[in-house]
């Protein structure tokens, strides 16, 4: 596959039909098809089911259109990066799962955008598996992953801020008028769970022997899906500190204490701009005067 022809396809998926996107390309639309059916040709699949007007992806189109664009802003960050050693500008590629602990990210990110107005920032949201799969294959530069991981492959620098575990629930509940919520006090409860916190063993270890008399009807990848279905009544869920602001709930923290550490990684054997060094200076700095 040439990039130029992952271009052509993308122009044509954004505009829609390939006549459009020839004019945008300045290519002839004969051209632009034979291109497209080349790398159809090519790859043993159809990308479009063609209409009189409109052309829609087929599942194969789909799929190569999400890693199109993929390895088209791999390789536009790539390029802007050889071009520009000495200047800090360029786009800050973060990923990160929910916590408060992110805060101190976005504090050093504005800080760089007040200084540095032509810096752009891409801010991806996931869990820690899908964080470290990005920064493996380059789509992104950083991560924040909470908990406890190998992390042996990275550079890594623990933030200040823990995250703190315990039950979301409805106000109406009677388990919300408690201040702390023990193992035994969800024994009867529908409980949701994050996939980690699921796969890990904090959670199992503060419910001790009684974790096999929980009831564990789902899990969830972010919060905000999962608080929906806690706002029915039809579960609780097991989740972090002011990451929910609504009336309607309560946060009980879990006693025993559990808690996480977050932990921004970035991977060893990869060349960092310039932009990315800024970062990290400013980060490990702000991280030591918090402490």
């Amino acid at each position: 596959m040439e990039l130029r022809v992952l271009r052509y396809f993308i122009a044509i998926v954004k505009d829609g039909n390939i006549s459009s996107a020839a004019k945008r390309l300045h290519i002839s639309q004969p051209a632009l098809s034979r291109q497209i059916m080349d790398l159809e040709m090519e790859l043993g699949v159809t990308l479009f089911e063609r209409g009189h007007r409109q052309i829609k992806l087929t599942q194969e189109g789909y799929y190569l259109y999400e890693r199109a664009q993929d390895i088209v802003a791999m390789v536009n960050t790539t390029e802007y990066s050889l071009q520009s050693r000495d200047v800090i500008s360029g786009t800050l590629d973060i990923g990160g799962g929910e916590s408060p602990a992110m805060k101190i990210v976005m504090e050093t990110i504005n800080d760089i955008l007040q200084e540095h107005p032509e810096v752009q920032v891409n801010l991806v949201s996931g869990n820690a598996n899908s964080i470290e799969k990005r920064l493996e294959s380059g789509l992104i530069e950083f991560g924040v992953v909470m908990g406890t991981h190998n992390l042996q492959n990275y550079n890594s620098l623990v933030l200040p801020q823990k995250n703190r575990w315990g039950i979301l629930l409805r106000k109406d509940e009677p388990l919300a008028q408690k201040d702390v919520i023990a193992p035994e006090d969800l024994i009867g409860h529908a409980l949701i769970t994050s996939y980690e916190t699921n796969n890990g063993d904090a959670f199992r270890e503060w419910a001790g022997s009684l974790v096999n008399q929980l009831t564990f009807v789902g899990h969830y990848n972010l919060i905000n899906n999962a608080t929906l279905l806690v706002k029915t009544g039809s579960c609780f869920a097991l989740t972090y500190e002011n990451l929910v602001q609504d009336d309607s709930l309560v946060f009980c923290p879990l006693y025993p204490e559990v808690t996480d550490l977050n932990t921004l990684i970035w991977n060893r054997d990869h060349q960092l701009s310039n932009l990315s060094r800024l970062f990290i200076d400013k980060i490990q700095k702000k991280v030591k005067t918090t402490k």
